[in-house]
């Protein structure tokens, strides 16, 4: 079971209002705009320790989310950070988490998310 924290830099970019609603043979559908796609990319490019794991058991995510100002919400991050795990093949499918502990925190200089994955072992008992 590893317990090693990843540190990725930069201000992370909530999923609220940064989709875009474009025409397909259906009608609509949402996809994300280049600011979600350059944090993915962001993220891709710093995640070294949790990528390619591809964990696909239950697991918990600890997370520590340090924003350059008190506007960004905790939750939008969230989902945003879920994404790029699966993105970047650290986790197989977001849906496996089965607990998020997040914190937020405020570094004007320093933005980034500091987060921990830990698998949740098989209770036979």
């Amino acid at each position: 079971m590893s317990m090693e924290i990843e540190t990725i830099y930069g201000q992370v970019i909530g999923k609220a209002n940064n989709y875009m609603v474009v025409p397909d043979g259906n009608g609509k559908r949402l996809i994300k705009n280049e600011k979600i796609r350059e944090y993915e990319r962001l993220f891709a490019n710093q995640c070294k320790i949790y990528r390619n794991k591809r964990i696909s058991s239950r697991f918990q995510l600890f997370v520590h989310v340090y924003n350059t100002s008190d506007r960004f919400d905790l939750d939008n991050a969230l989902k945003t950070i879920c994404d790029c795990l699966q993105y970047v093949g650290a986790i197989t499918d977001d849906n496996l988490c089965s607990k998020i502990v997040a914190e937020k925190s405020i570094d004007r200089r320093n933005p980034r998310v500091e987060f921990m994955i830990i698998e949740e072992q098989l209770n036979l008992f």
